[in-house]
């Protein structure tokens, strides 16, 4: 089986004057950004989205920042069918809490549950009082998508970005990781489970305690350490800042069952001027058209 996680950037679909059009992979820049205008370029990043995907060819994807379950079979069935990419038959993208719209989204080649954690409040995993957490407001900024594939149980996550207030946003992904690990521990208690978190965590490492450090050793294991150091990103701005907020945290128990799995991330989408090695695809520009400001990373679980 081959998962991907992905931050496809603002992928929705938008209906000016009845007719249906997709937003680019762009925060606020371009011509008519935040009126619901289109950007010339919108239609290029989302082939360039789409061409990311076929290319990465995995059988199932997690998404970050889909607007709803109608983008998401529009995006399916106009650009990814469009690539020859075989199918994602089974799909699901359920309402989460981010103001802006930007839900988690599940697609598949076998049939899978999914259940969001959206609405799940502090009190109800044993978080009240912490700082960044309020007993009235549910405690993923977002929510958790959780997905079962048979033996493999996905938690997709998006955590809190860390602005306008660094500090607080801080404070309130430490909440998040506990909030996954207590409600992994409450599915999970047999040790031997197979489980993976995956997704934009917002969390680049360099702090010297990291926000997400509950769901780090010996919780579980951050399989982006096994890429080489030099590789192990998946972010850039247009300041020429890397990182790695994206993430793939396996249960020990899978990790010790697939030693040998490396993520890999498919930088073919990005904007020329992130650099790397990593050839791109032939319309990718300097800072756009571009499929967004992730890469996707994908991970081969052989035999499962």
């Amino acid at each position: 089986m081959r998962v991907l996680t992905f931050n496809v950037q603002n992928l929705r679909l938008r209906h000016p004057g009845g007719r249906e059009r997709l937003d680019g992979a762009r925060d606020g820049e371009g011509e008519g950004a935040g009126d619901g205008g289109a950007d010339p370029l919108d239609y290029a990043d989302r082939r360039l989205t789409a061409g990311v995907l076929a290319r990465a060819d995995a059988d199932i994807c997690a998404l970050q920042e889909v607007f709803d379950r109608e983008t998401l079979d529009y995006f399916h069935d106009h650009l990814l069918r469009a690539t020859g990419a075989a199918p994602w038959p089974y799909r699901a993208c359920l309402s989460g809490n981010d103001g802006g719209g930007r839900d988690l989204a599940a697609m598949a080649r076998r049939p899978f549950a999914a259940r969001s954690d959206a609405r799940l409040l502090p009190g109800a995993l044993g978080l009240e009082g912490m700082p960044g957490a309020r007993a009235d407001l549910p405690v993923f900024s977002r929510d958790l998508l959780e997905v079962g594939l048979g033996a493999l149980s996905l938690y997709v996550v998006h955590f809190k970005a860390p602005w306008p207030d660094p500090d607080a946003a801080w404070q309130r992904r430490r909440v998040e990781a506990l909030a996954v690990r207590r409600v992994i521990e409450a599915r999970h208690p047999d040790p031997g489970a197979l489980w993976l978190v995956l997704g934009d965590l917002n969390d680049p490492g360099r702090d010297p305690e990291r926000a997400v450090a509950p769901l780090l050793a010996p919780f579980g294991v951050d399989l982006t350490e096994r890429m080489p150091e030099a590789e192990r990103w998946t972010w850039w701005q247009d300041d020429h800042r890397r990182g790695c907020p994206d993430a793939m945290i396996a249960s020990p128990a899978l990790a010790a069952r697939w030693p040998g799995a490396v993520p890999r991330a498919i930088r073919a989408g990005l904007s020329r001027e992130a650099g790397g090695r990593q050839p791109r695809l032939e319309d990718v520009g300097a800072l756009r058209p571009r499929a967004s400001d992730h890469a996707a990373l994908v991970l081969d679980l052989d035999g499962l």
